[in-house]
């Protein structure tokens, strides 16, 4: 707008210096007549001062108007960057909205999750006292060894096998080296037994687990004294165990004792500080074993069990099929017995029927004459016989005659031939 108004003030400038301009120049031709030569020449030197003024102003003017169409093409250019960053603005404001979003999620999920590291504390103090009474608990040498036990009895349970079935808990033996009564006695197939021992030295090393691995200097140098000093004392743990030789006490009892440690890193610490301590061990009958090793043990041995427990029923039923077996043979001893003595009974019966109609009867005839109202019938002829036991066990029976175990021995010498099965005799 601005621009617009010193535009027309241009103009009307310029306009009013041209009309001056042409006034001065017919004025100056009026008294070019009548004026003398200098009223000329100032008239003139007046004129060209008029006419660059107005070449001064006429260059303003254009000025004006270049730098006025400039301002309009700035304008509309801006307008089309303005139109099109349109979308561009939109798309920041929603940026702008969600952003804010964020920010108030962000605050909400920092708040919970300050919440959970104040969880996280309290619980970690927890763990902590918790923990410390646990080792504080555990450096009690009876604490510890009911510790060990109820940690071998659960992981013997684990394994399938039964209390007092598969294995006994402190049962007393007598061993070489006196009364000795072990944690627990493990019953294997056929009689066998294995000894298993509980206990472990523990002190030094829950001193050595207080101080960080990552620890430098005198810590460092007394976490090794420590571990060094729990080795030795698995070391003397195995020469203890070894003294007791729970397995002399067992009846047919592998030659060896487990030494059940209860927590992994307990053997791998001593193991670490001192290699060569499970060679020492074995060379003591000593197998130390982690709750892993002693399970794949147990359930090696719950199979054994299962595994005899078949062998003793397949067998049980072996013996039950040979003694059936055998008295099947004495019934069938009876039975052809029976057949024989009722085929005796039909022979006698139709030898006596035979004499009755051929004999006896032909001379009771002869009485009729005396007696007529009485008549003698003649006795009828069993035609049936009993039927024979055709298999070859009985036809062999029946044709040699010889008792069932003495068959049973003349076919294992090969001195008797089974007999070819045969149909039974008809009358």
């Amino acid at each position: 707008m601005d621009a617009t108004l010193t535009l027309l003030i241009g103009l009307g400038a310029g306009i009013a210096l041209g009309v001056l301009v042409g006034w001065l120049v017919g004025r100056g031709r009026r008294v070019e007549g009548a004026a003398g030569t200098e009223d000329v020449i100032t008239l003139r030197e007046r004129l060209a001062s008029a006419e660059s003024l107005a070449t001064a102003r006429g260059d303003q003017i254009t000025a004006l108007l270049l730098e006025q169409q400039a301002q309009q093409a700035r304008a509309e250019a801006d307008n089309k960057v303005l139109q099109q960053l349109a979308p561009v603005q939109e798309t920041l404001r929603q940026m702008s909205g969600k952003v804010d979003e964020m920010e108030r999620d962000r605050a909400a999920q920092y708040g919970a999750l300050s919440e959970q590291l104040l969880a996280s504390r309290s619980n970690g103090e927890q763990l902590r006292a918790t923990t410390e009474s646990l080792a504080s608990a555990l450096r009690n040498n009876a604490t510890r060894g009911v510790w060990g036990e109820t940690h071998l009895r659960t992981l013997v349970e684990s394994a399938g096998l039964i209390n007092r079935v598969d294995y006994f808990v402190q049962s007393t033996i007598e061993s070489e080296s006196g009364t000795r009564r072990p944690d627990m006695v493990i019953n294997l197939p056929g009689g066998k037994s294995i000894p298993v021992d509980a206990k472990v030295p523990y002190n030094a090393y829950i001193e050595a687990s207080a101080i960080p691995a990552t620890a430098t200097g005198e810590q460092e140098a007394r976490r090794q004294q420590l571990l060094a000093q729990h080795a030795k004392q698995v070391r003397s743990h195995v020469d203890a165990l070894a003294a007791k030789s729970y397995w002399t006490g067992l009846s047919a009892s592998p030659d060896f004792t487990i030494a059940f440690i209860p927590n992994e890193p307990l053997l791998a610490a001593a193991m670490e500080q001192d290699p060569s301590l499970m060679e020492y061990a074995f060379s003591k009958r000593i197998v130390l074993a982690n709750p892993a090793t002693l399970w794949g043990l147990l359930k090696t041995i719950a199979f054994t069990w299962q595994q005899n427990v078949l062998t003793e029923d397949a067998k049980m039923l072996f013996d039950l099929g040979k003694e059936l077996y055998s008295r099947l043979s004495t019934l069938s001893e009876h039975a052809i017995k029976l057949r024989r003595s009722i085929e005796s009974t039909v022979t006698n019966y139709n030898a006596f029927a035979s004499s009755l109609e051929q004999r006896v009867l032909i001379t009771a005839r002869k009485l009729d004459v005396l007696d007529e109202s009485k008549v003698i019938g003649a006795p009828g002829i069993i035609e049936a016989q009993p039927k024979s036991l055709t298999q070859i066990e009985f036809a062999a029976l029946e044709e040699t005659g010889i008792s069932r175990p003495e068959l049973d021995l003349g076919l294992a010498a090969g001195s008797v031939e089974p007999t070819p099965i045969k149909k039974p005799k008809t009358a």
